[in-house]
């Protein structure tokens, strides 16, 4: 009972961190400028994302550009675009793999093997969170050491987005999903004698239970 529980959520908070690395993925607020002049009527606001990049009118107006050459984006873009494509695809994969070994399903009848395979789909959500936690850092540190250097010009400077918040939240949720499923396999959450239930009785002929089951 343990076990499922474990299992229901884990898969859960996996499920969910998922969901948020495919938003953070698109979304284009991953470098939003930053408002640090004196004079704060801002005409516009600009967001760089992985595959678009949208500047935003006072009037609420919002115009968004797809990035035309992949060549042209900066290293940290580029490794963000890369690593993140990847993450996404692992979770999927470990979706099938988890779901294919949970213990609501019947595809795999061995219950060692189901553990197994449960194990090793919350290993593949750990290394889903491991890529995308790696852009993230990266991308954060070239924004904070940007900001901080007085040679590049006020209109240059940037800030963390709401994108890789959300995938800071999506790593974190992946991370304890994944950890989650690889504990549910372990003997002490399963027990050390597997569950065996007694078999059902029998009804005779006439409509009665079978004699031999009565003491």
């Amino acid at each position: 009972m343990l076990a499922a529980c474990l299992e229901s959520l884990g898969l859960a908070l996996c499920l969910t961190g998922s969901l948020l690395v495919m938003i953070a993925c698109g979304l284009p607020m991953w470098k939003v400028t930053a408002f640090i002049d004196s004079n704060i009527v801002v005409a516009q606001t600009i967001w760089d994302g992985l595959w678009m990049s949208c500047v935003v009118q006072s009037t609420g107006q919002m115009q968004c550009k797809v990035h035309d050459s992949v060549l042209a984006l900066s290293q940290d873009l580029q490794t963000a675009r890369a690593l993140t494509v990847i993450s996404a695809v692992l979770g999927v994969v470990a979706l099938t793999v988890t779901v294919a070994g949970a213990q609501c399903t019947n595809c795999i009848k061995d219950e060692t093997v189901k553990g197994r395979v449960v194990n090793a789909g919350g290993v593949i959500y750990i290394f889903s969170g491991l890529f995308v936690l790696v852009p993230l850092c990266w991308m954060a540190n070239n924004i904070i050491v940007n900001f901080h250097d007085p040679q590049v010009p006020p209109s240059k400077k940037r800030e963390i987005g709401a994108a890789i918040y959300i995938g800071w939240a999506a790593t974190a949720l992946l991370l304890l999903g994944g950890t989650l499923l690889c504990c549910s396999f372990s003997q002490v959450v399963r027990g050390s004698y597997p569950i065996k239930y007694a078999p059902t009785k029998t009804i005779s002929v006439n409509g009665d239970f079978d004699k031999k089951h009565y003491v």
